[in-house]
This record gives structure tokens, sequence and C-alpha cells, in this order.
């Protein structure tokens, strides 16, 4: 059984598109998913042989720290472009005016306009903004739809920002572009470029 390791508990986004680009490999059957608190301890542990690929979101800001730090025991091996599961900003029914706090994850911050909130709170992952919007520590943050629509009498929606398509990358032990580049000619973009050029 293979194990691809990457970021959160589960129903975090990492897990959610890890989960899809192993059913597009047609692999998820042969499988097991392994969860870190922190892609440093992803990383040892592949690098230790306790996983055997890890994924991380390319935009994440500890992506360019975890491929440098850990070139010499893990490259990439794979690469590809996933939607989000769908994302809307909330504001707190309870808090009133509150102080002006807004909770994001540092790569979502960009996706909602949050000049209202004076205070940005990063936290690591969305599922942590969750909880701090739940124990009261802001007034709104970004957040997953189905969060949002699951404590519809606690939050309501601002702005629905709905899914983003990223690049993420996967990590494993054994290089496989030999010295060049690893293309996939036969992709959707691949197909777009050519008919541009005709």
């Amino acid at each position: 059984m293979l194990i691809f390791s990457t970021l959160g508990r589960e129903g975090s986004n990492h897990h959610f598109v890890l989960q899809q680009y192993l059913a597009a490999q047609g692999i998820a059957p042969a499988c097991r998913i392994a969860l870190f608190d922190d892609f440093h301890s992803g990383a040892r542990a592949l690098i230790a042989g306790q996983a055997d690929y890890l994924l991380q979101c390319a935009v994440h800001p500890e992506a360019a720290e975890i491929t440098g730090t850990y070139r010499t025991g893990m490259v990439v091996v794979d690469a590809f472009i996933s939607p989000s599961q769908p994302m809307a900003l909330v504001r707190s029914l309870a808090r009133g005016e509150g102080d002006g706090r807004v909770g994001v994850q540092p790569a979502t911050q960009s996706y909602a306009n949050l000049s209202a909130w004076p205070v940005i709170v990063h936290e690591p992952t969305v599922r942590d903004v969750q909880v701090g919007l739940t124990q009261g520590h802001y007034d709104a943050g970004i957040v997953f739809t189905s969060f949002a629509m699951a404590h519809a009498e606690r939050f309501e929606v601002v702005e629905t920002i709905g899914t983003v398509c990223d690049a993420w990358i996967v990590y494993g032990r054994q290089a496989v572009d030999q010295g060049r580049a690893v293309v996939w000619n036969e992709s959707p973009a691949a197909r777009q470029f050519r008919a541009r050029i005709r």
C-alpha cells in the first residue's frame, strides 16, 4: 500500500485535493493518507521512508522553504492543477462590531475584500480559521462554504469566493526528471497551445 502524506486534519483543503488526485490517478483504493501538522514533519517522514509521497500546494507560504530545505532527500515527482473546496468570507452574527479582526490562511488573504477588518490574523490552515471563528477569536474569516452552511445560524456570508484552482506539488524520494523537463504533451494546456499556433 502506498502512503501519501499532506498537511492538516481530515477535511482540510490539502486532504480534499489529495483525495481528488488519488481518485484521478485511479489508485485511491491502494493508498493510505497520512496527515501531518506541518510540512517539515511530513518531509522528514517522507525522507525516513514513513511515507512514499508528500503533497503540498504550490502557493503555500512554506513551499519554497520545504523544496529547498529537503532538496537532497526528496524531489518533485509530479505537479497538477486542482480546484479547492468552495470558500466564502463570513462574518460572525454574535460579535456585532467586534474588534475588527479577520482570520485567514495567508494564501487565501487576497481572495476577498478584507478592508472592513483592520486586523488580519494568519492561521496555518482554513480549518484553523474555522476553529478560531467558532471560538470567537475574530469577527470574520475566509472559510470553506460547507462550514458557513453548517453554521448559518452563527455566521453570514459576506462574499462568496467559490473554488480557486491552484497548482499542487507531489514530492517523492526518486527523481523522475532525468535532467530534463517533464511535460505532459497531451494536457489540456498543450492542446490550447497547439490550437493557437495553427
